[in-house]
Parts: C-alpha cells; sequence; structure tokens
C-alpha cells in the first residue's frame, strides 16, 4: 500500500471539572439557566396578572352592563307611570259611560303589564309613613288614626322589589295640638 498513511484516531478523553474552561462554560450555563428560569418565572407572573386584570374587567365590565340596563328599564317604566297617571286623571274627569268604562280597561292593561314587569304600588291608606316609599304633599289633623298615618294617595308610588321607582305623594295624619 502505496503511501496510504492510516492515522488513528485516538479517543480524545472526556473534559474533566479540573480543567479551567470546562468549569467557566458550565458556570456560564447555569447562570443561562437561572436567568431564563427567571425569566420564565417573571412572564408567569405577568401571565396570572394579566389573567386576574382581565377577570376583573369582566366583572366590572358586566356590574356596569347590567347598572346600565337597569336604569334604561327603570326610566323607561317611569315615562309608562306618566302615562298611567294621565288615565288616571281622565278618569277622575270622565263621567260614568262608555268612555270611562274604555279608560278603566286601558288602565288594566297598564296595571297588568307593570305586574309582568314585577312592578306593584305602593302607599296605601293606613299605612305608616315612611319617607322611603312616601312623599307627604299634606298633612290632616286627625284623632281617628295615629299620628303619621297615610290617610289619603294623591298619586300612587310605584317600586320594583325593594327599590322605589317613585314614591307615592301622600296626605299624612297628624294629631290636634291640644288646646291651651
Amino acid at each position: 500500500m502505496p503511501n496510504s498513511h492510516v492515522t488513528e484516531e485516538t479517543p480524545q478523553s472526556p473534559t474533566t471539572v479540573d480543567e479551567p474552561g470546562h468549569a467557566d462554560a458550565e458556570r456560564e450555563e447555569r447562570g443561562e439557566r437561572n436567568e431564563l428560569a427567571a425569566r420564565l418565572a417573571r412572564a408567569e407572573d405577568l401571565h396570572r396578572r394579566a389573567l386576574a386584570d382581565l377577570d376583573n374587567l369582566r366583572k366590572r365590565t358586566a356590574g356596569e352592563v347590567e347598572r346600565r340596563v337597569q336604569a334604561s328599564r327603570e326610566s323607561q317604566l317611569r315615562e309608562w307611570l306618566e302615562a298611567l297617571d294621565s288615565v288616571e286623571r281622565a278618569l277622575a274627569m270622565t263621567p260614568e259611560g262608555p268612555v270611562q268604562a274604555g279608560l278603566r280597561s286601558v288602565l288594566e292593561q297598564m296595571d297588568a303589564i307593570l305586574v309582568r314587569n314585577d312592578v306593584r304600588r305602593v302607599g296605601e291608606p293606613g299605612e305608616r309613613f315612611d319617607p322611603e316609599r312616601h312623599e307627604a304633599v299634606a298633612v290632616r289633623e286627625s284623632e281617628e288614626v295615629p299620628d303619621r298615618t297615610v290617610v289619603d294617595v294623591a298619586r300612587s308610588g310605584f317600586a320594583v322589589g325593594d327599590h322605589v321607582l317613585r314614591p307615592a305623594q301622600v296626605v299624612v295624619s297628624r294629631r290636634p295640638e291640644p288646646e291651651a
């Protein structure tokens, strides 16, 4: 075999810890891993915070939408109450006859719509005066009923659940002052 020279590769021995270059490379690699682990931890923390912020935003938005829907609903119901008041005034001014019967029918339909919307009347004679539910438009001296009792309703009030849409305008009793 002319000029064929076979070289034998000698296996290189694995780098040992004693070699200075290997220790530096291992420290550098460990440092990179630590830095990557810290960056990953920060990214995971930011991700958790972003999810929490998104959840809070959804809750706030849902609450705001609910408040706006409720405010719009109450506004429409108050306008409906104005129409109902007009029908009640027309009934009070109309003599008995077919027109009054027709107005009563319309009023019954309007009341049924309010009931379907969970709206109920507040302010009945005999109730104890409550400034949250009643607006006193007059005071009448009376010995027949207890002091601060509703004796007459000038305009009905309405509530949805415990929330008063419009307080009732009422006449309230007051005990007569003792004569001196």
